[in-house]
């Protein structure tokens, strides 16, 4: 098994990126528990900022260490996953293509694991319109670390299909560059219960039908327990690449994929 050589999540059609991310309307305490937050060297990064807006904002695993530093909004299509991220900041149903916001109302916006689902050239021009002169936009990825073949292998049985080549960039339309990246690595550290609760946060595993959740979840379990010899209540260490972008406008429209 070879790791990804992706850029991105694959969809064949804008309908099936659609489609995709419904699944993420239910299941939100779940999703919450297991889905890890983000190292706080990604959320300095927009320090010095007034007003944020976490768009994609999800069960507000971002938008709480944001809260902890800046005046926060929250957006998120979900409305079970935004009541969730209503605790930390004030939020409302919305997309990143149609957020709700007054034109330059807000300094920044950050994008955490949700770039991949949003239409690249209305979600660059919403961001253009919302932010004030001299506005930023954060875009992170946490990513499982499969450059570790057992962490490939679980990947792979997971379904995850988030998992990005190392040095991808993300697709971007006019105004927007990439002003500062910056690339971490960190380390979760999990039950064997706990990685099969994270699998089931998947795309992959919410879209699909009964018979599969359960041979997923029977193909983890061999893994973990038979396979790899831990016990539920061994803690394991589960490695993450943290790929994050500052965004700032340029004249000049950018090629996409690139710096």
């Amino acid at each position: 098994m070879h790791p990804s050589k992706a850029e991105r999540p694959r969809f064949r059609t804008p309908q099936q990126r659609r489609v995709a991310a419904r699944a993420f309307d239910t299941g939100a305490r779940a999703y919450h528990d297991a889905r890890p937050g983000y190292p706080e060297e990604i959320v300095a990064l927009l320090d010095g900022v007034g007003t944020v807006v976490d768009i994609g904002a999800g069960t507000g695993k971002l938008t709480e260490a944001l809260a902890r530093r800046h005046e926060v909004l929250a957006l998120d299509p979900s409305a079970e996953m935004i009541h969730l991220a209503a605790r930390y900041a004030p939020a409302w149903r919305a997309t990143a293509e149609h957020t709700g916001l007054a034109t330059h109302s807000v300094d920044a916006a950050a994008c955490a694991q949700t770039w991949h689902w949003v239409d690249t050239a209305q979600a660059c021009s919403e961001l253009d319109r919302i932010l004030r002169p001299g506005g930023r936009v954060l875009l992170a990825w946490n990513t499982l670390d499969v450059s570790d073949p057992w962490v490939l292998r679980l990947s792979r049985i997971m379904h995850a299909g988030d998992v990005l080549r190392p040095g991808f960039y993300p697709d971007l339309a006019a105004p927007w560059r990439v002003a500062e990246e910056l690339r971490t690595a960190w380390t979760d550290l999990l039950t064997p219960p706990e990685i099969i609760a994270l699998a089931r946060t998947r795309s992959y595993w919410l879209r699909s039908p009964g018979h599969i959740r359960q041979r997923v979840e029977a193909n983890l379990e061999w893994y973990l327990y038979e396979h790899s010899g831990y016990s539920p209540s061994d803690t394991v260490s589960l490695p993450y690449r943290c790929d994050a972008f500052v965004l700032s406008r340029t004249r000049t429209a950018m090629r996409t994929g690139l710096p």
